[in-house]
């Protein structure tokens, strides 16, 4: 029941209320996603089933394996011939509207997912029922597990406002009830095939003894869960408006994130504070705002930690472009710009449940770039947390000024040795590097080499990018300030490259920490929605410093 309590106001403050309220109830999607390991018995016609796997994998399943999802619909016969008529890429319905098949593609290339993760998310997204209880049979390889597990849960996406069946309220009437007052489930059972042993041709290395194995453990599936479901909640954050995802509502689901792992309160610094302590950029890009930017850091601490890690996160809640301001088609979808700090908050979430050995801090840099008397003006000049004075040639070149300050907060103040930043940060990358593949750049070999690593085996894609500041850098010589914001010189000279050496010019050239840099503008979403991108990433790459079996296994980290 929805209980209006009235207060003095005038009628366009009430409605305002009011509607913020209708929004919020239904911004919930009923779905929510379990994984388990080997199958249960249901019968297909009240719970449909989708077995989906490379073609090799579901061949190799007897009728014992299967027959208790199918039977009594379904007879042997009819899965076999499902098996073998089942085309790459497509479903195949074995028993109409109630079990069918999904087949995996038989070939990758060297720079895509052995998982085929993106393939497998098509094919559950097209072949679920929207049924109150289904369930999806996942025949994987152990090392392909996770992946497929979080291929699986960016397919259905958290967030949603649609008002459902029932009629549309009035101007002022909210629904007195939620349109759904059931959850529907969906379970995932895993049946893990027989592993060829080819991981040194997909360029991975020997396998770890543990994915040879063909059984989960309950910690693994809880490893599998966790991540799943940070990946469905980064998603859920980047997908969710900004009329409600503001910047106060990200810092509530921070400290939401911090009571639930119970640790420390987030430390947050906001709004004048900001400009107090000389952190220009974030302030600059977020003064203009009604709600004030923030730079929030959750913290956790290891028992005799002898390294520090920081994840910074660009948190662009709304993205106008400032004064330079985007152009009407540009500016849809830039609710999303927030995509790095979700990813970092959420995947923060799934490690720290996996108690890492490391101490680690996730940096989230929270504003919205709005246009308004307040708002940074093109020649404006800035002073940001590292003492270094910028010129503002494109407030549309925001997320780099909050970032900058981000990674100096996690060098200076938190002492980082290894500092990651995620952004969706530049339009040019998916230029660069696609629309799958997130662009790197590294001040350290290793890490890089480790971070495309990850990416294969998480099904987050990673593509490196030049690391030659000697050849790019000069790209944002000002004649007043120590540096421009954007290209001033030569916009076809590796931008994206160019934008993440802007955020390590603040840390210094001379940086003896590893810094990462992962630009993750395209991947962040597919079509009209959020992917999550980066939860999974993050986890397998720092996964070998937790006491997880599964993440040290799959981490190239080791």
């Amino acid at each position: 029941m929805l209980i209006v309590k009235l207060i003095p106001c005038n009628a366009t403050a009430l409605h305002r209320l009011i509607m913020n309220c209708t929004v919020r109830r239904m911004s919930h999607s009923p779905v929510s996603i379990k994984f388990k390991w080997g199958l249960s018995a249901s019968d297909p016609e009240q719970k449909p089933v989708l077995f989906v796997g490379q073609a090799s994998h579901l061949a190799a399943l007897s009728w014992q394996d299967v027959s208790c999802k199918l039977e009594p619909k379904v007879s042997e016969e009819a899965w076999r011939r499902g098996i073998n008529v089942a085309s790459p890429g497509e479903l195949c319905e074995i028993w109409p509207r109630a079990a069918s098949l999904g087949v995996l593609p038989p070939r990758r290339s060297r720079h895509a997912a052995p998982a085929r993760s993106h393939a497998l998310s098509k094919l559950v997204r097209s072949g679920l029922r929207s049924s109150s209880e289904e369930f999806v049979v996942l025949v994987c390889r152990k090392r392909d597990v996770l992946a497929s597990a979080v291929a699986i849960a960016r397919a259905i996406p958290l967030y949603s406002a649609r008002s459902g069946p029932s009629p549309l309220p009035g101007s002022l009437t909210p629904p007195v009830t939620p349109t759904t007052t059931t959850r529907n489930t969906l379970t995932v059972e895993i049946h893990i095939a027989q592993d060829e042993g080819d991981s040194e041709e997909e360029g991975l290395g020997p396998l770890d003894p543990e994915l040879l194995e063909n059984t989960l453990s309950t910690e693994e599936l809880s490893t599998i869960q966790d991540v799943a479901d940070a990946t469905r909640l980064a998603a859920r954050i980047t997908d969710t408006p900004a009329n409600i995802m503001d910047v106060d509502a990200f810092i509530e689901e921070a400290c939401k994130v911090a009571k639930d792992l119970d640790i420390a309160e987030p430390t947050i610094i906001r709004g004048e504070e900001l400009k107090e302590r000389g952190m220009g950029g974030i302030y600059g890009v977020g003064k203009a705002s009604v709600k004030p930017p923030a730079l929030v850091a959750l913290s956790y601490t290891a028992a005799g930690a002898t390294e520090t890690v920081a994840w910074v996160g660009k948190g662009i809640v709304y993205d106008t472009g400032g004064l330079s301001i985007k152009a009407r088609t540009s500016m849809v979808g830039m609710k999303g710009d927030c995509g790095g700090a979700a990813a970092v908050l959420a995947a923060f979430s799934a490690l720290v449940k996996a108690k890492p050995s490391i101490n680690l801090h996730a940096v989230l840099c929270l504003a919205e770039n709005s246009v308004g008397p307040n708002a940074t003006r093109p020649d404006d000049i800035h002073q940001l947390y590292s003492g270094r004075t910028v010129e503002i040639n494109n407030t549309d070149a925001e997320g780099r000024l909050v970032l900058s300050d981000g990674v100096v907060f996690a060098q200076r103040d938190l002492k980082a040795d290894t500092i990651v930043d995620v952004a969706t940060l530049t339009g040019a990358q998916g230029t660069a590097t696609g629309k799958y593949h997130a662009a790197i750049i590294s001040n350290s070999a290793r890490l890089e080499s480790l971070c495309v690593s990850s990416g294969l085996v998480s099904g987050d894609l990673a593509h490196a990018l030049p690391f030659a500041p000697e050849l790019h850098f000069s790209e944002f010589s000002s004649v007043v300030a120590d540096m421009k914001n954007s290209v001033a010189q030569d916009r076809n000279n590796a931008q994206p490259s160019c934008a993440g050496l802007f955020i390590l010019a603040h840390l210094g050239f001379d940086f003896t920490g590893a810094w990462l840099h992962v630009d993750m503008a395209a991947p962040a979403h597919c079509g009209e929605r959020a992917t999550g991108y980066g939860v999974a990433l993050l986890t397998v790459l720092f996964g070998a410093q937790t006491r997880s079996r599964l993440l040290k296994a799959l981490s190239p980290n080791k």
